[in-house]
């Protein structure tokens, strides 16, 4: 069985979670007996130097199954390709690699319309679509938060569209719902790493026996692979060390816990510390960036022994076992539903509770204090105050911490992929 993977960027270009997911089951496919996995990851111009005069589709680094589509002209509002070229190439490259599945793992920056192109290509191929978020609900970055004032959106409608994306009408919502509707006819089987949005995307609109539930998946290095976590080898008398892991865009809330910690200090504890550890700041609006960016600038004017946030920068997965160690705590405090949670299963790979927004991925995945704590979405005065409780409280952490399970794994999540891949086209029995 040939499987051909199409994801937004490439990990090794731009981090982020969907293509970190597509290539973990890259990697896992190349395992599996019997499959032949080829990955396609569109790269903008951030990758200048990976362009090639007249090309649209060029191997990456020499490998023999890994290919990048070099994307342009793309149509944000509409979600399409304005490229007839890069359209062509890509019906050429379906045609040459002639494979059984195509599973997309996102459209941007490629065009939803090459659902439709690729079932008109290969109409015997199966086609699978991995939802990371809302895309194809929401035109405000497929976060569904209202822009108006940051709550969480549960619908989308042409006037609730307008309100947050005022330079359209509403008409223009309204067709962008059956422009998105039209293409996600060509899919076979949609998957969600979640319960929660395969819900949100039935209520929208879409047929429930066509979505599967595969949670995300991961192998990373140096996390153990036994039954339970590790934990620290040595016990610590204050559980006070929190960390942040991931992208610098204003729906991760970074901005909050900078705010926390603004109130934990003014109320007169300064007895933690917060690390940082992550990038892409460049994609968070200005705004938000000039506030994170100030706040650190603040912050190294302090005396080295009163500063209690240390920002790390960006990181790679085998930096991660070095990371958590420096830290007992694992802070998402997400302003968005967050599909998943990515960074939550890579905490709980190496024994860490997770202090994270109540909704979506996290509120689904984490037991409130079972093996994690849960506090009020964008509610800065209650992350401080849930910090403070797990930086003092006795025997939290150590409670916490040993309700823990192991994360899915890559392997896990490559079975449940196969398992997506062998149904039939006929059989439309669904597992949510």
């Amino acid at each position: 069985m040939k499987v051909l993977l199409v994801c937004m960027h490439h990990p090794e270009l731009v981090r982020g979670g969907s293509q970190q997911v597509a290539h973990e089951l890259f990697a896992g496919l190349r395992a599996a007996p019997g499959v032949e996995p080829v990955l396609l990851a569109s790269i903008d111009h951030s990758s200048l130097a990976l362009f090639k005069s007249g090309a649209q589709i060029t191997g990456f680094d020499g490998r023999a199954d890994e290919f990048v589509f070099l994307s342009q002209d793309y149509d944000y509002a509409w979600q399409k390709s304005g490229s007839a070229p890069l359209a062509e190439a890509f019906a050429a490259f379906l045609r040459l690699v002639a494979p059984d599945v195509v599973h997309f793992h996102h459209f941007m920056t490629l065009g939803i319309d090459f659902l439709t192109l690729t079932r008109r290509v290969l109409p015997q191929a199966r086609i699978v679509f991995t939802a990371h978020e809302f895309v194809t609900i929401c035109a405000a970055s497929g976060q569904m938060r209202r822009l108006t004032d940051q709550s969480l959106c549960a619908r989308a409608s042409a006037v609730r569209c307008h309100q947050c994306l005022p330079e359209q009408p509403p008409e223009h919502y309204f067709m962008r719902e059956m422009w998105m509707k039209r293409h996600l006819e060509a899919v076979d089987v949609f998957i969600t790493p979640s319960r929660f949005m395969a819900d949100m995307f039935v209520d929208w609109g879409l047929a429930r026996e066509k979505f599967m539930h595969v949670p995300n998946g991961q192998d990373l290095p140096g996390a153990p692979a036994l039954q339970s976590p590790a934990l620290p080898a040595l016990p610590r008398a204050r559980r006070n060390r929190f960390g942040f892991f991931g992208q610098m865009v204003d729906a991760k809330g970074v901005q909050v816990i900078l705010e926390a910690v603004a109130l934990l200090r003014a109320g007169g504890f300064s007895d933690f510390t917060v690390e940082i550890n992550g990038g892409n700041i460049n994609f968070a609006t200005p705004a938000c960036r000039a506030g994170i960016e100030g706040f650190f600038a603040t912050e190294a004017q302090r005396p080295a022994g009163e500063r209690n946030v240390i920002f790390n920068g960006g990181y790679h997965p085998g930096q991660l076992q070095g990371l958590m160690a420096r830290v007992d705590w694992c802070l998402v405090p997400s302003l968005w539903w967050e599909a998943f949670g990515l960074v939550i299963s890579e905490a709980w790979a190496f024994g860490r509770p997770v202090i994270a927004s109540n909704a979506g991925g996290p509120a689904e995945r984490i037991t409130d204090e079972v093996d994690g704590l849960l506090c009020a979405l964008g509610d800065a005065r209650a992350l401080a105050g849930t910090m403070r409780r797990a930086a003092t409280e006795e025997g939290l952490w150590e409670r916490l911490a040993a309700g823990i399970k192991l994360p899915p794994s890559r392997a896990e999540m490559t079975r449940g992929y196969l398992e997506v891949y062998a149904r039939s086209r006929a059989d439309e029995s669904a597992i949510v």
